[in-house]
């Protein structure tokens, strides 16, 4: 058994390894799992960002993990806090990203695993405000990011998205709202 990291009631994150490329080629290569993506990952692009996951790993202590479904030790995605240049302008901040195996859209997942990194990244880490940001057409993840407790804060132009979308919660909206209350 792998080492989590976080676990929920149906889902354990670990950290990812070349070992899940495969599986995880399977997911990010996908056109309709990428579609608000520039486009959709080839081999070389999947291995590339294994290896930036295991360097944030070394240098943060966190990136992308592996989503487990515990009941079946089922990969079907990743989630996790990586340090992401929102605005272009070479500050980095705390976003909390996933992917999930479309077979597994419309359970929860993508939430549950989202709120218990969002509660790993405010319980373990220094942060103020943790990020969620996505192609503003990116309706899904809009609302996934409003399930966390995140907020609008604000959408700008930009060459990769048209336009993108951000939304943050600060520490004291995490530690107050009763969002964050529900079981995870």
């Amino acid at each position: 058994m792998k080492n989590y990291i976080i676990e929920t009631d149906q889902l354990a994150l670990r950290e990812l390894t070349m070992d899940d490329f495969e599986v995880w080629h399977h997911i990010l290569s996908d056109q309709e799992t990428m579609q608000y993506y520039p486009r959709a990952f080839d081999e070389d692009k999947t291995k590339s960002c294994i290896d930036w996951n295991l360097a944030n790993y070394d240098k943060y202590g966190f990136g992308l993990w592996a989503v487990i479904l515990k009941e079946s030790n089922q990969f079907i995605g990743d989630c996790g806090i990586t340090m992401q240049n929102i605005h272009g302008d070479g500050n980095l901040f705390p976003e909390i990203g996933y992917h999930i195996d479309k077979r597994y859209w419309r359970k929860g997942y993508a939430t549950q695993a989202a709120k218990a990194c969002l509660r790993y990244a405010f319980e373990n880490n220094g942060f103020d405000e943790v990020f969620s940001y996505q192609k503003w057409t990116n309706i899904p993840s809009r609302k996934v990011a409003e399930k966390m407790g995140m907020s609008l804060r604000e959408e700008y132009a930009d060459e990769k998205n048209i336009k993108t979308s951000v939304y943050s919660i600060t520490r004291s909206e995490f530690y107050t709202k009763s969002v964050m209350s529900d079981r995870i």
